[in-house]
């Protein structure tokens, strides 16, 4: 993916009837409220970088409703490549092949049924992007809590013991295990 650089402009579109604090924008982008980056810093949580104001151009409503007046102002962030690594022996990755990369820990495999992170890689980045799940954005317990503290919108956190992704629903298919 290429890197999105400035100026930030985006076009939005509103589902429901309120804006989001949290919107996964592209590839590694973010866009978060200027509420919530505040609250971030405030609090002194870690793993996001960035934080550049971003200009909504347009904004678009999806389904009933009246057209909002104005939409909430925006930053871009994006989650860190934290140093946690995932542990693909006491993980549910299925498919997964041995990775070629000790680094990046880079694997390829056909669907998550759980994941638990190796014991000591850690650092204690409140959101980050682990090695062999670059795509997953994992948190803290502290972001969790924070996330529900002041009642963040857009956000659906997952434990990362039932998190599920399964494109080609191998889970339930005859036979699987």
């Amino acid at each position: 993916m290429r890197q999105w650089l400035p100026p930030y402009r985006a076009n939005l579109v509103l589902h429901g009837e309120a804006f989001g604090d949290f919107i996964v924008a592209s590839g590694d982008d973010l866009l978060i409220s200027e509420r919530f980056a505040q609250s971030f810093r405030d609090e002194g949580l870690t793993g996001l970088e960035g934080f550049h104001p971003v200009e909504v151009l347009r904004v678009r409503r999806r389904g009933r409703g009246s057209k909002p007046s104005s939409s909430p102002h925006y930053v871009l962030v994006r989650a860190c490549f934290g140093r946690a690594a995932v542990d693909l022996a006491h993980s549910h990755l299925q498919g997964a092949q041995p990775s070629a990369c000790e680094e990046c820990r880079y694997t390829h495999f056909e669907s998550i049924h759980g994941f638990t992170l190796e014991p000591g890689t850690w650092k204690g980045e409140d959101i980050f992007r682990p090695r062999g799940l670059q795509g997953v954005l994992t948190v803290s317990e502290r972001f969790e809590r924070f996330v529900t503290r002041h009642e963040f919108t857009h956000l659906r956190l997952t434990p990362s013991e039932k998190y599920v992704w399964d494109p080609h629903e191998l889970q339930s298919r005859p036979g699987a295990q």
